[in-house]
């Protein structure tokens, strides 16, 4: 899919189903029959609005309950964020049918279904507590809600810094509403103070100023989040309270709130706003050079035509002008096509032969920021745009025009010579895709029921090397790296080499969705059979006739777990963060944008971003297969011990994603219950470990990972699915359209979010290799062999430390 392709549906799928499991939910059920017993009295028949509300609790009282009773959970937030997963499951329901678990005297019932599963890990009273801490895994992936959710227990730290990051992601509309409100609440307690002194004739003049202030609503405003501001100032937010130290000063000059709408038609077509601008440039359209107008909303062309006039040509592009390109270069895709752009752009080039009557020096000036404006915009997108049938006959078309006029215009030579190495560029590219010395490039697929092909763009050549996952149980696999073209007898050597098999005694079979087996014979092209049908390659035993057993006595698959010990634990986190760094610095910026706002059919244009998504659960998959792989207890121990100091090495790299991963990976339910090897492990290593769990805690929106990795200087690597959920959480709770005008402040704190990538890549790594000594290092991090079932973990879990 190319990006002419528009974005057509603004909103996400429901992802809860993506992200709970049967696991979760038998550990969300575990959660409710333990409260229906403990806590019976605080189920109750309560008096609502629209009768009796029967057998209900209130909100506040679970959020203490959980509290009270599981000491792991540390905050109100956290345990405010379990019942939110309850919630979400439908084991909790709300009598309001609000979509967010409120910390306040809400009423929540909780549904009758029981759990159904075959073996349920959570059946038993004394194991609810571990259900609590699965749960806890998922609280970070809890999708954002908008909501007044009021914390009044809660201390919250550094308020005034928490304070200003939430007005940085609202739009001018609530803002105005917030500061209505705040003064509102000043002119309130100024009132009171002075009453005595003022006449009744004063007191009815405020009380009719009072009435003027609060929720004046223009066409534009959001309507719903300005009831959201209503409703907080309703429930004394503390967000809201006016009473500080200083007096506030509620009197702001006009020029600071002053609006200028373009209209056509009767119909507004362009919403600008004037701002202060730190720059000294010369603004386009200020009568100070201390203002400027910035874009609030608009229409893809009239937004566009302001972009063009706004450029400057001469002289360096000051830094409001450099955001409202960038701002729309990667945000366009939202509200229109690649091919309206290409049509617009033509249309403001060869505006001469429209209109005729422009005067002959502003034709090349208005040509020449066309130009640059296309200039940008491949330089910003690299070979993202290689492949769009639009974009190719746009730049023929237009560099036609470019030859046209430069004996006309002869100003514009510079950018001809500029726009003919955009062109060249794009044909080496062109022929490059074709060409047998082309270098190879490697692409994760995936054989999987559960999931779709992770395809990339463009045509797979049989000389390309993929990664391809053969799965050598139903729930465990082998990543291999081999050419498209392989045969089935050179992949089954790569595996049993692997696996430490013989490789006569292995066979290769292709199992269709419907359940049909095939085996490959040796020459046979694997990939090309598998591609065939939505499979999965499994590897047999010929003896068999089935997958190896991963419970098998086996002390081949047992030396496989302990291996990692021998290796150096600092040069295993630098290989880990190598491989990292080559995926994250693969993604493009403009993938963050189609994984927000597509639904379906984005899977091609975020490939890059969907590979590290994955690696990321991989190496979580990984720390706890090699742990609950090893049977003896003190290599067990070794193993925890050496997964800690590989997560603080990867922290020091400034590898946050495979940090993150591993910490989760040692917290997830089936390692966590490992008591008696938690319990050998030293106090300096529980010590570090829960130093490095704290960077973790999702309290105050993650602010200890925030304020670590803002500390952190660049190349480093961003935890991506906490980027995604800052992303989503602006796209989820402004409208993309407002009176059918692009909300571009909206899309401006999206690619403000966005932006980070670049800081973060900055520099570039060392590139450190490992010693000679671990040459096999690299293709063993490379290839992780993993267990991805909860339920084959949790047996395995039992094997080794049966219930007591």
């Amino acid at each position: 899919m190319t990006l002419s392709r528009r974005i057509s549906n603004p909103y996400l799928e429901n992802p809860s189903s993506k992200i709970y499991g049967e696991s979760s939910s038998c550990a969300g059920r575990a959660l409710r029959n333990i409260f229906t017993v403990q806590a019976s009295d605080l189920i109750k028949d309560r008096v609502y609005l629209t009768g009796i509300c029967r057998r209900s609790c209130v909100g506040s009282q679970l959020v203490d309950w959980l509290l009270q009773h599981c000491p792991f959970v540390k905050c109100r937030s956290t345990a405010v964020g379990v019942w939110q997963l309850l919630l979400d499951m439908g084991i909790v329901l709300s009598v309001d049918r609000e979509l967010c678990f409120q910390d306040t005297y809400a009423f929540y019932q909780f549904s009758a279904d029981e759990c159904t599963y075959l073996f349920c890990e959570f059946e038993r009273d004394e194991e609810w507590q571990n259900g609590v801490k699965l749960l806890l895994q998922l609280v970070p992936l809890t999708p954002p809600r908008i909501t007044a959710c009021n914390l009044p227990d809660q201390k919250i730290e550094d308020a005034a810094e928490t304070e200003a990051e939430i007005l940085a992601r609202l739009t001018s509309a609530v803002q105005r509403e917030l500061a209505a409100v705040i003064a509102l609440k000043a002119r309130k307690s100024a009132i009171h103070q002075n009453e005595e002194n003022n006449s009744p004739e004063d007191l009815q003049d405020t009380s009719d100023a009072q009435a003027g202030v609060l929720c004046k609503l223009q066409e534009r405003d959001d309507i719903g989040r300005i009831e959201l501001v209503q409703k907080l100032a309703k429930e004394n937010y503390p967000f809201l309270q006016a009473d500080r130290k200083e007096p506030a000063n509620t009197e702001q000059p006009d020029d600071e709130v002053t609006t200028v709408q373009e209209k056509e038609q009767d119909q507004d077509v362009l919403v600008l706003r004037k701002v202060s601008s730190h720059s000294s440039a010369p603004t386009s359209g200020c009568a100070e050079n201390d203002w400027r107008y910035v874009v609030v909303s608009g229409t893809p062309e009239k937004i566009l035509e302001h972009l063009l006039n706004d450029l400057h040509l001469e002289a360096a592009q000051d830094k409001e002008t450099e955001t409202l390109l960038d701002d729309f270069l990667l945000t366009y895709t939202v509200f229109m096509t690649t091919d309206d752009l290409c049509q617009a752009l033509l249309r403001h080039y060869c505006a001469k032969n429209i209109q005729g009557k422009e005067e002959n020096s502003d034709v090349p000036c208005r040509k020449r920021k066309v130009l640059h404006l296309v200039s940008q915009w491949t330089s910003l997108y690299k070979d993202w745009l290689h492949e769009d049938e639009h974009l190719k006959q746009f730049l023929k078309t237009i560099y036609r025009n470019v030859l046209d006029d430069v004996y006309e215009y002869p100003i514009l030579e510079k950018e001809l010579k500029e726009f003919q190495k955009i062109l060249g560029t794009h044909r080496r590219h062109t022929v490059d895709e074709y060409s047998p010395h082309r270098k190879n490039k490697a692409f994760f697929h995936q054989f999987s029921l559960k999931e779709n092909w992770l395809q990339h763009r463009g045509t797979v050549n049989e000389t390309e090397e993929i990664f391809c996952r053969i799965y050598i149980t139903e729930h465990s696999y082998v990543s291999v790296k081999t050419k498209v073209s392989a045969s089935a007898q050179e992949i089954l050597k790569i595996v049993a080499e692997k696996i430490q098999h013989a490789e006569e005694d292995l066979a290769l079979v292709v199992v269709t969705f419907s359940g049909e087996k095939h085996e490959l014979q040796p020459n046979d092209l694997a990939l090309s059979k598998s591609l065939e049908s939505s499979s999965r390659m499994f590897v047999y035993r010929k003896d068999l006739n089935d997958t190896l057993n991963p419970f098998a006595e086996n002390e081949e698959l047992q030396q496989r777990s302990v291996r990692i010990l021998g290796i150096n634990t600092w040069d295993l986190a630098l290989e880990l963060t190598n491989f990292d760094w080559s995926l994250f610095n693969s993604i493009h910026e403009q993938e963050l944008i189609y994984f927000t706002f597509s639904r379906q059919g984005s899977g091609e244009n975020t490939v890059n971003l969907s590979l590290l998504l994955q690696r990321c659960n991989e190496v979580q998959l990984w720390v706890a297969t090699e742990i609950l792989l090893c049977s003896q207890l003190c290599k067990r121990v070794q193993l925890v011990k050496k997964f800690i100091k590989i997560a603080a090495h990867c922290k020091a790299q400034r590898n946050l994603n495979s940090f993150f991963a591993i910490v989760m990976g040692l917290n997830t339910a089936s390692v966590s219950r490992l008591s008696q090897t938690w319990e050998k492990i030293p106090g300096k290593f529980k010590k570090l470990f829960t130093e490095l769990e704290s960077l973790t805690d999702p309290s105050l929106n993650h602010k200890a990972y925030r304020d670590a990795f803002k500390k952190m200087k660049s190349p480093k690597i961003p935890f991506m699915p906490l980027l995604l959920k800052d992303v989503t959480f602006i796209h989820e709770g402004n409208k993309t359209f407002l009176d059918n005008l692009v909300n571009f402040e909206k899309l401006h704190m999206i690619a403000d979010t966005v932006r980070s990538l670049r800081h973060c890549r900055n520099n570039q790594f060392g590139n450190e290799v490992p010693p000679k000594e671990h040459q096999e290092l690299k293709p063993y991090v490379h290839h992780l062999r993993v267990i991805d079932n909860q339920q084959t973990l949790f047996e395995l879990s039992h094997r080794i430390e049966p219930r007591v």
